[in-house]
Parts: structure tokens; sequence; C-alpha cells
């Protein structure tokens, strides 16, 4: 492989040569084939995928030319990213996520030569290797044709690695990247102009050939003859100029706030500092005024220890005068204390007690006793009023009238349970004969459910008074018997299966509840069997020998027969039932009165008995009135001579009052002589003398040089007027260093802890002050001292950082004004560039229609107002005029004319627009969905015309076509290629069909075999 030399400086190493052939490897669907392509005339590519011609690659093929020719719209300067999305994407193939792995690289293979040298022996092969990863591009090249070829897909894929891995780095010891490309390959000269339609490109340009072009607004023609010409570019500059001054007007903005922010976080610094500064002098003064405080505290409290002490002495004399007296009384009061007298006295207390307690007790024993009495003969009383209903019974005799009359009653309540019993009965009767229930109620109900009327026999069978006698005792064993129509038999069967023992006659006649049945068969067979017989009257079964004993009173059978015998009963024994309830009202009157006789006769027995115990009572209240009346002599003794001593005692104890009172009043005085030398030596002790010498630091002389030193007014103040001016500079000095108290931030912790006690704490508020004076005082002097140095420094540098920062806010403003100035020159430059390029683009619009049988076109391009926001765009107007007629004013392309003119000028247009940037090379203009909006009867005409003007002028037209466009375009065109894919089943594209069309015939066939050893491209003769 023959390569070139390469260096890091590289630049247009294609030259004057154009595409003639590309490869695309591992890149979309498309086939790996190289495609030969022929220069300077129109190459149409179309395409056959499973349906149609979407899915065969046409875009991605004509994506690939592209970026091969550094169409810019890829955004090489930044990274081309959206170039890896042309990659093979197994997601994207149908089954391909479950058959193959997408691709993360693949080649682009370009093959230039001299368009004029059909050999192309002096050619060059560019190879472009897309990543997934960045770097997305690569760049390699060499002399000669190199690309890859093989028999099959897969190895022309693997000979790709082989070729790109010998190829050398383009740059030396590493490639080329996108940001190379245009610089490397072209000069940067543009070789590229394109419309494409597609989600691969990072920006898609208005296509003036995707729609009438009337219908495009005079913006959106400005961007897309922009994208053509290269003036995006230009106006993006100009964007990021005004993006640049927006900046610097940003930065000075920014740089002003700062400044103002920093003025203020210097002044507000100043500001606590002039703080402190006056807090120091209020501190200095508040310290100066507790100093001559102390001094007066000393002096004053000199002069009050000398008055205390003489008071003292005045005070412990008559505690020792006090003290003599107490002595003399005490002895006085000892010499009259007698124990004896004492003894004495409180033995003739316990004999009086005892004869006293004695008596006592006789005269409560005598009122129970008393009590006792009248509650008897009460009770007595009450007893022989009760007694009288005996009527003259003993107990005995009561007592067997009642049990006599309590089994009387027991009779009577049987009687009428059984009545009761006998009533329900009966009651129940009458209710089934009223309500045909009267046999079988569980058997009915069952047939009632089922639909089926049946009757009970009884009730249904009605007989005269002849015949009662023999067919009433014949019946009786089938009394439960029902009746039912013959009809009805099998199913009332049916229904009481679940009856066992159940009885059923069968009746010719239909069955109703109301309604009597003679059952002449019934009757027939039973009088047939059955003979009557006499003393009793009863029946005899002649077939079983069974007796039934008959003389029923009543009817047996029919119903209203039945229902009156049953109202008969129940008649009867509603009648024995109040009978017999009468019978126990009588019996329940003779047990009352045996009841009440019985205990008559029972209080007369108790009131006999208790007539003894009063008589007992009365007995004894005679013995206690004696025994009280012999007690009496002696306890006259023995209360005189109590009196007698008790006498003697309270004289003697008034003497000791006497003398107790003197001796009270002399402890007293000692007490209070006590009391008062205790508060004297308090009072000296509070004065604490040493204390406040400590706190002045010298003698009482020099304390009361200092007071003397002061002016009249203030040697009148007391200590606590010079402890309410140190406190009031106290406070100013803490309220300028910290203004917010206790919640201020800078306040020390344990000052923090001093306010807090100095405000809440215990005691009045002049304690707490006084408390707190000198911890305060020398907290918040140690803060400001160590605040001092700090201080001096802060303010040296805000002086020095005020020059420097009003310096970088002169600097920004100055950058302001350089960035207004450089957006203005570019802006304007930009202009020049714009309205240059624009004026190009007129030219060569009416330079193409007049010769292509117009009468001449031109291009309006007003320049309007650059916007101030960097944000927005510069939004230029294109509006293409032309003359309809020869010598006539050119008419804005928005007035009405036939759809044939219209594409005729969009046509035009667009290849004004790419001439306009071609600066001289050969170049290549693509176009996606070529003619997808021009008019059938025109479309012809309008693909040669692209033809005609790319042979005249040097460009390659590139176009893909829908279905719709190839007839139009295949016979009109210089090139055809059309790629296939005819199944979602392949991952890739067939080998593509390459046509060439008149004298480019025998071109593409010499390309095809100059770039590949293997025929797989399909060539074919126009």
């Amino acid at each position: 492989m023959t390569s070139t030399p390469h260096r890091d400086d590289a630049v247009d190493i294609i030259g004057d040569r154009t595409l003639v052939a590309v490869q695309a490897v591992n890149i979309s669907r498309l086939s790996t084939h190289p495609v030969p392509i022929v220069p300077g005339t129109l190459l149409v590519v179309a395409g056959q995928g499973p349906k149609d011609s979407n899915g065969a690659g046409k875009s991605s093929f004509i994506a690939s030319i592209t970026a091969l020719l550094g169409d810019e719209q890829w955004r090489f300067a930044s990274g081309a990213q959206a170039v890896a999305e042309l990659l093979f994407n197994a997601e994207l193939a149908a089954q391909g996520d479950n058959h193959w792995a997408s691709a993360d690289h693949g080649y682009i293979v370009g093959v230039f030569a001299d368009p004029r040298d059909e050999d192309v022996n002096d050619a060059l092969t560019v190879w472009l290797r897309v990543n997934v990863d960045a770097p997305h591009l690569q760049l390699r090249w060499t002399r000669g044709i190199h690309m890859s070829t093989a028999a099959s897909e897969a190895e022309r894929v693997r000979l790709a690695d082989d070729h790109w891995q010998q190829l050398p780095k383009s740059a030396g010891r590493r490639d080329f990247v996108a940001k190379d490309l245009g610089r490397v390959l072209y000069g940067n000269r543009v070789r590229c102009v394109s419309f494409l339609s597609t989600s691969v490109r990072s920006r898609v340009a208005t296509n003036l050939l995707s729609q009438p072009l009337n219908e495009i607004g005079p913006e959106r023609i400005f961007a897309a003859i922009a994208a053509l010409t290269g003036l995006d570019r230009e106006l993006e500059a100009e964007r990021k100029a005004r993006a640049d001054e927006h900046a610097e007007r940003t930065k000075a903005a920014e740089a002003l706030d700062r400044l103002t922010e920093w003025e203020y976080d210097a002044g507000a610094l100043l500001v606590t500092f002039d703080r402190r500064d006056r807090a120091r002098a209020e501190l200095a003064t508040a310290v100066e005024h507790w100093r001559t405080r102390a001094a007066k505290l000393l002096v004053d409290g000199t002069e009050e220890d000398q008055r205390l002490q003489a008071e003292l002495d005045e005070q412990q004399r008559l505690l020792a005068e006090a003290s003599g007296n107490i002595t003399t009384v005490n002895a006085q009061i000892a010499e009259l204390g007698d124990d004896q007298l004492d003894r004495d006295l409180a033995d003739a207390r316990k004999a009086l007690a005892s004869v006293q307690q004695q008596i006592t007790a006789l005269g409560q024993e005598q009122a129970v006793t008393s009590s006792k009495l009248d509650e008897l003969r009460i009770r007595i009383n009450t007893l022989t009023e009760a007694g009288r209903d005996a009527d003259g019974r003993d107990a005995d005799a009561a007592e067997r009238e009642l049990a006599d009359a309590e089994a009387v009653l027991a009779g009577a309540q049987e009687a009428v349970g059984g009545a009761k019993s006998e009533l329900t009965a009966a009651e129940a009767d009458l209710r089934a004969a009223e309500t045909g229930r009267s046999a079988a109620p569980e058997q009915l109900a069952a047939l009632a459910a089922a639909g089926i009327p049946a009757v009970g026999l009884l009730d249904a069978l009605t007989l005269g008074p002849a015949e009662r006698s023999l067919y009433e005792p014949a019946v009786w064993p089938y009394r439960d018997a029902l009746v039912v129509a013959a009809a009805d038999l099998d199913a009332a069967v049916a229904a009481l299966s679940d009856h066992p023992g159940s009885v059923l006659v069968p009746s010719d006649e239909s069955v109703a509840q109301d309604t009597p049945l003679a059952l002449p068969d019934l009757l027939a067979a039973l009088g047939a069997d059955v003979s009557a017989a006499q003393d009793p009257h009863r029946v005899v079964d002649r077939r079983t020998n069974i007796v039934v004993i008959g003389g029923f009173t009543d009817p047996m059978t029919g119903r209203e027969a039945r229902v009156r015998a049953g109202a008969a009963r129940a008649e009867f024994a509603a009648a024995a039932v109040e009978s017999a309830n009468e019978e126990v009202r009588r019996a329940t009157g003779l047990r009352t009165a045996a009841q009440r006789r019985l205990a008559a006769a029972r209080s007369v027995e108790e009131a006999a008995a208790l007539r003894e115990s009063v008589d007992r009572l009365r007995q004894r209240l005679e013995e206690i009135a004696d025994e009280e009346l012999a007690f009496e002599p002696q306890r006259s003794s023995a209360d005189k001579v109590f009196q007698e001593l008790r006498t003697r005692v309270e004289n003697r104890q008034l003497q000791i009052d006497l003398l107790t009172k003197e001796r009270d009043r002399y402890a007293e005085l000692r007490f209070q002589a006590r009391k008062r030398a205790g508060e004297l030596t308090d009072q000296r002790t509070a004065l604490d003398l040493d204390a406040r010498r400590t706190a002045w630091g010298s003698s009482e002389e020099s304390a009361q040089e200092r007071l003397l030193t002061l002016d009249p007014q203030q040697q009148a103040w007391d200590a606590d007027a010079w402890s309410h001016a140190s406190e009031g500079a106290l406070t100013e000095a803490l309220r300028a260093a910290f203004p917010q108290g206790v919640n201020d931030p800078d306040l020390p912790e344990q000052l923090r802890l001093d306010l807090t006690y100095r405000r809440d704490g215990e005691g009045t508020p002049a304690e707490r002050q006084l408390r707190t004076f000198d911890r305060l005082s020398q907290g918040l002097g140690s803060y400001l001292r160590q605040q001092e140095e700090y201080e001096r420094h802060q303010r040296q540098q805000i002086e020095s950082q005020r020059t420097a920062r009003r310096a970088d806010f002169e600097a920004a403003q100055k950058g302001v004004a350089e960035a207004a100035s450089a957006a203005q020159i570019g802006r304007a430059t930009v202009t020049k560039a714009i309205r240059s390029r624009l004026q190009r683009v007129a030219e060569y619009f009416d330079e193409l229609d007049r010769a292509y049988g117009g009468y001449g076109a031109t291009l309006d391009y007003p320049t309007p107002e650059a916007p101030a926001d960097p944000e927005q765009e510069w939004r230029w107007r294109a509006v293409p005029r032309w003359r309809r007629a020869e010598g006539h004013n050119p008419v804005s392309y928005n007035r009405r004319a036939n759809t044939a003119l219209m594409d005729e000028k969009a046509v035009k247009l667009v290849c004004a627009a790419a001439l306009a940037s071609a600066g001289g090379a050969n170049l290549y203009l693509v176009l996606d969905e070529l003619g997808r909006n021009l008019g059938k009867e025109h479309r012809r005409e309008a693909v040669a015309l692209f033809r005609q003007i790319g042979e005249s002028h040097g460009i390659t037209v590139v176009g893909a076509l829908q279905d719709d466009m190839e007839p139009y375009a295949i016979d009109a065109c210089g090139e055809y290629i059309k790629l296939r894919r005819s199944s979602d089943a392949m991952p890739y594209n067939e080998p593509p069909v390459v046509i060439g069309h008149d004298a480019h015939a025998e071109r593409v066939r010499r390309l095809a075999d100059a770039v590949t050893s293997s025929h797989n491209v399909a060539l074919a003769d126009s």
C-alpha cells in the first residue's frame, strides 16, 4: 500500500480532486460494495425496500457523502457526535436485536481524483473511521485506490479493519479528528452544501424544494440560503460577538454588584469597629466610676463600723445585767417548790374519783334497766292487742286449722291445672276443626305446598243419624286419613314420601275444604266387613275380629258437626276452669284466716313470758337505789379532803406565777439585748471592711483623699449613685459592642451566661447588676482587647481592597467598551459578508435564470436591526424576485404564478446559492427527497434543469428520490444509483445498481473497474 507523507500541519490535501467513488462499512444498512460516482452531473439515488423505497438507506447514503465532503452542518468543530448515529443499529433493524449486534465503529471511504482524468491515475483514498465513543471521527488517507474489496460482506468488513490498521496515522503519532477535517482535506473551502431531511442531522435547514416556493417565508428562504452558502457560520460568529459583549456587560454589572456589596460589607465592618471603640471608652468610664464607688464604700463602711461597735458595747452591758436578775428569781422559785403537797393532792383526787366512779356505774345501770322496763311494757301491750284474733284458740289448735286450709287450697289449684289443660286441648281441636286441619296437619301442609287439594276423612264424610251407630266406629281407626281426588293420588303419594304412616283415601269427586263427600265406595266396603253390637255399643270387623267401641255423644264426622262439638267442648272446659278458680279463691281465704289466728295465739304466749321479765327488772331498780344511798357519806368525806388540798396548791402556784413573770421579763430583756448584739455583729460583718479594702486596693486614708478630689456635686453622691453611674456606662459599652444583646452572634459564651443571669437570675435587678459588674467588665475588656489588633489590621485591609476593587470595576467598564466596539465592528463585517454573499447569490440567480429560459431574476435582502439579546438569532429576510416578461419590472416570488414556474425558480435559486458558496472548487449539492413537491407535469423538466446547471457549472448534484419521482428522474440524470433490500430479515442491502446515462456510461464502467477487482456492482448501459 503506497502512502503519502503526513504532517501535523497538513492542509488541503484533496486540492482540485473530486469524489469519484464511495464505500460504506457498518454504516446503517448500506451494502459494503464500492459505488462509483461521476462528478459534474446529476446523480439520483433511488431505493427499493421491503415494501417501497423506504428502508433502503438513501438518506444514510447521501448523509455519508456529506460527512466525507466536510459539510459544516455536521458541526465538526464540536466533535461531529451526530455522525456516530450513522452506524448500524441492530435495534432499528427488523429482528436485528435477536440476530445481530450493533456496530461500535464503521468506515466511510472516498476516492478523490482529477475530474478530467477518467483513468484516475492521481487518485487519493480517504478513510473516515466513525466511532460510537469519542473521538467520533478519525481521519487517514493514502495515495492510490485502496478500498475494501472481497467476495462477501463479512470479508469486506474484516478487510476494512485490516486496511485501517495498515494506513499510517495522519498526524504522525496520532490521527486527525473531526475538528481537523475541513482544514486538512479541503483547506476550509466549501466542497458540499446540502438539504437533508433526516434525523441523523444535528440541524435540518429549510429545503427550498420541499414545498412550493411561494409558501416559504422570507426568513426561512434566507435560512436555507445561509445553510447552503455557509452564512449561518457568519451569523453564529456575530451572535457570539453579541454574547461576548453581553458577557462583558454582565461581568461589569457583577463587578459593580460585588463592589457595592463589598462597600456595604466594609461599611458594616467599620461601623462595628466604631461601635467597639465607643464601647472601650464607655467601659473605661464604667471602671473609673466603679473604683470611685469602691472608695466611697470603704470610707462609709469605716464610719458605720465605728458607730456599730459603740452600740454593741451597750448591748453587752444590758445582756449581763439581765442574766444576773434571772439567776436570783430562779432561786426564789426553787424555794417555793414542795413535792409532798402535790402528792397529797393527787392521792385525794384518786380517792374521790374512785367513789364517784362507783356511783356513776350504779346510775348507768339504773338508766339501762329503766329503759328495758319501758320497752317490755310497750311490747306486752302490742302482743296483748294482737292476741284478740285468736278467738280463744291456743297455738296447737291454730296450727291444725292452717294445715287443713292449705290441703284444701292445694286440691283446688290442682283442679285448676287440669281444667286449663282440658280447655287448651279443646280450643286446639276447635281451631283444627275450623281450619280443616284436625287430621294429619303435617301431611296437609306438605300436600298444600305441592298444590294438591286434600281434606281430613272425618271432615269430608257426613253421616246421617241412622248411619252413625255403624259407620262412626268403623271409620274411627282411619280418623287421620286424608281424602284426595283419585287423579291426584300418585302426586300425593310422591309429596308424602317423607311422611311414613300417612293414609290416603281416593275420591272420585273433586276435593274442597268446605264441600262434604259421600265416599260411597268406602262406606260400602266398611259396611260389608263390620257388624254392630250393643251393651255396650260397638262394631266388630269380621275380617280381623278387631272391636271398636262406639256410642259417641256428638257426631264424629262432618266438618260442621265436628266444629259444633269442639265449640261445646271448649265452652264446657272454660266453665270448669272458672269453677276451679272460684274454689281456689275460697280456699285461699280460709288459709289466710288460719294464718292470722295462729299468729294471734303465739302473741298471747309471748306476752305471758315477757311479764315475768318485767317483774325481775322492777326488783333490780329497788336494789340500785339502796346501793346509791350507802355510797353518799364516803363520797362527801373524800370531796372535802380534795378541796382543802387544792386550795393550798393554788396559793403556792400564784406566788410561783408572779416570780415566773418577773423572770420572763428579764429573759425578754436578755433576748432583745442578745438579738440586737447579733444584728450589730452581722451588720459589722456585712460591712466586710476587708473586702472593701481589697476592692479599693489601698488604705482608708487614700480612699478619703480620692473622694476629696471630686467636684462638690459628685462628693454628695452615695455608693448607690456611683453604682448607677457605673452600671449605665457598662450598659452602654455592652450595647455598643453587642447591639443584639444576648442574641448577638459575636457575644462570647461566658458573657452570654453572665448577661442572661443579670436579666433573669435570682434577686432584685440591682443585686444582679452588682454581682455581675466585675465579671462583665473584665470579660468585655478582654474581648475588646482581643479585637483591637484585628480591627486595626482590618481597617488597613479595607483601605487596600477599596483601591483594588475600584480598579477592577474600572477595568470591567473598559472591557465593556472594548467588547461593544468589537461587536459593532464584527457586526459591520458580518453585515458586509452577508450582503456580499447574497449579492453573489443574486448574480448567479440572474445568470442561471437568463441562461435557462428566464428574463432575469434578483434577490432583495434588507439589512435588519441586530437584536440586543445574545440568545436571539439575527433574522434576515431574502425575497426572490424575477421578471415575467422582457422589459418588465421584477415581481416578488409570493405573487400568484403557475407551479412549473415556481419549481423552476426554486431549482435555480438552490443552484445559485450552491455556486455562490463554492469558492472556485469542485462543489457537491446534496438534496434529500429531490423534487418531492414538484408538480407531476414538469418533474422531468425540473430534474433535467439540475443536470444542465450541474454539468455547465461543474456542480455534482446528488439527489435522493421517492418512488413517485423515479420515473421522471431516471432518464434525466447523468448517473442512476439504486439501493436495494428485499426483506426485513436481511440486515444489509443487496449490491446497488449503478447506471451511467449517455456519455457517462463508459465513465461509470471504468470507475467501477478501477475501485474494485470484484464485479459485485451491477452495471448496465443506458
